[in-house]
């Protein structure tokens, strides 16, 4: 009979609590590459999409994270799709405040009679009365941050938001953004790669806020034949994405990875991560290789 860690591999990498009321297990699920291609339209195989979904699930995933932008609405209503109605412990994240006018393009808006908008109507795409984490997927330049994060605010008074997130920001950004609302989680672009937003990271270690980092699995040169993942890869049967994967698990205890993919084959794969424990010296040889 197989253990639970064997049939939900997503137990292995821990968990955390959102907000310190929300625990989620470390490992979660990206749901970007559930549309077509530039991010637009519908997937080229809906049915896939949704078996991808469930089976992140049955895998032990209970946190997903989409976007409004995703589609647009496409990746939340195959969410609805797959998993409506949703299991007590699966947490879903949405965004909010990229506009798109097509494929590959990407505006910020940040009005709140926008992100107001926009929260209600992914309330009803994903078939809930509250949004788990609603994330500011980016600041918007041309409006205060005062009132795309009060908008914020004023929703989650008023029940329809649980807790706030935001996205690719600078420390002095999150500072400021929570002197405005009670922050969660933060979204940046992060990996074994590149690590710009290392100073981020550190802050989010430090006020214990979650730290989601997005295009996770990116390894770069470092995958290449002969590269310093090989000897890693080889002992422990992994791929460097899973490496990849595992090094983030143990680089902090509040980062939350979120790999997507539109396949099956390949979510087993990215969720097997969990189970790999890099030792000591594998950790500091893949921190020192980028």
């Amino acid at each position: 009979m197989s253990t639970d860690v064997e049939s939900r591999p997503a137990d292995a990498s821990g968990t955390f609590a959102l907000g310190g009321d929300l625990p989620v297990n470390r490992l979660g699920y990206g749901a970007m590459q559930l549309t077509g291609a530039g991010v637009w339209g519908d997937p080229r195989d809906p049915e896939e999409a949704v078996r991808v979904l469930r089976r992140a699930v049955e895998l032990g995933v209970n946190f997903i994270d989409t976007a409004d932008s995703y589609g647009p609405f496409v990746s939340e209503q195959l969410i609805r799709r797959a998993l409506h109605p949703y299991a007590d412990d699966l947490v879903i994240a949405t965004k909010g405040g990229l506009t798109r006018s097509g494929p590959g393009d990407w505006r910020p808006v940040g009005r709140p009679e926008y992100l107001r908008q926009q929260t209600e109507l992914s309330l009803r795409h994903l078939g809930v009365d509250r949004i788990d984490l609603y994330q500011l997927h980016r600041i918007d330049p041309k409006v205060p941050l005062a009132d795309q994060l009060g908008e914020l605010a004023l929703l989650r008074e008023e029940g329809k938001i649980r807790h706030i997130g935001v996205s690719q920001v600078s420390v002095a950004q999150l500072k400021e953004a929570r002197e405005i609302a009670p922050i969660v989680s933060v979204q940046n672009l992060y990996n074994l790669a590149n690590r710009a937003d290392e100073e981020v990271l550190e802050y989010a270690e430090a006020e214990n806020i979650a730290f989601i980092p997005w295009f996770p699995i990116a390894t770069g040169e470092l995958a290449k034949p002969g590269g310093p993942l090989d000897a890693i890869s080889a002992e422990h049967g992994a791929s460097p994405a899973q490496l990849a994967l595992a090094w983030l698990l143990r680089r902090s205890p509040v980062v939350l990875p979120i790999p997507g993919t539109s396949t099956v084959a390949h979510v087993e794969e990215n969720i097997a991560a969990a189970g790999i424990t890099l030792s000591d010296s594998e950790f500091e040889t893949l921190s020192n290789a980028a």
